[in-house]
């Protein structure tokens, strides 16, 4: 068929092969776009998707944090309680034995003055000694220091009095009545005193 026959079909209002080429195009085109917007709505469907899993995501390293946190707070809080109690008992303990070193010392100090026998002496001052090494060992300070100012965190004043020098200050230690004892900062036992007006 000759070219100037298809015109006349066309012009007679039968489909040629160019017409029938326009129309399928469009059918194709159609197709294209529903297939697109089926696309475009999976990948909104998996961007939303994503979204919810990185919040998620967030959230629970956010909890797992605060978990961890917690859990380093508890350690270290059950950490400082169990160094307290062992402080606590320790100084417990130690109070315990105190009075008994204070009449140890005591007991010495009669004997070196009533002139004793040397070998009781020797063996009193040898307990003594043995003692002194364990409240060392314990970090335990005597406080037993005169002529010092009076400090209401180591010692407790039984008696105020004026001195026999004039030349000391009041508020000076003038007398041990008892020793005091202390671990680091804190006293075991405040020291009993006299004190200057």
């Amino acid at each position: 068929m000759s070219k100037k026959e298809e015109k006349e079909l066309n012009e007679n209002g039968d489909v040629t092969a160019e017409n029938a080429e326009n129309e399928a195009p469009t059918e194709e085109n159609e197709r294209d776009a529903e297939e697109r917007n089926e696309q475009d709505a999976l990948i909104e469907e998996q961007y939303q998707r994503i979204q919810e899993l990185e919040e998620e995501v967030k959230s629970l390293k956010d909890a797992q944090l605060r978990r961890t946190a917690e859990m380093d707070n508890m350690r270290k809080r059950l950490n400082k309680e169990r160094v307290q109690t062992f402080e606590n008992a320790r100084k417990s303990a130690l109070e315990e034995f105190l009075p008994i070193n204070d009449d140890l010392l005591r007991t010495l100090k009669a004997m070196e003055e009533a002139d004793a026998d040397k070998t009781y002496l020797d063996g009193v001052r040898l307990v003594a000694d043995k003692f002194d090494e364990v409240l060392k060992k314990y970090d335990v300070e005597r406080i037993d220091e005169e002529g010092v100012p009076f400090d209401v965190d180591l010692h407790d004043a039984m008696l105020r009095q004026k001195p026999e020098d004039e030349s000391i200050d009041s508020e000076i230690v003038l007398k041990i009545l008892e020793n005091g004892y202390r671990i680091g900062d804190k006293t075991l036992r405040h020291a009993k005193v006299i004190v200057s007006e």
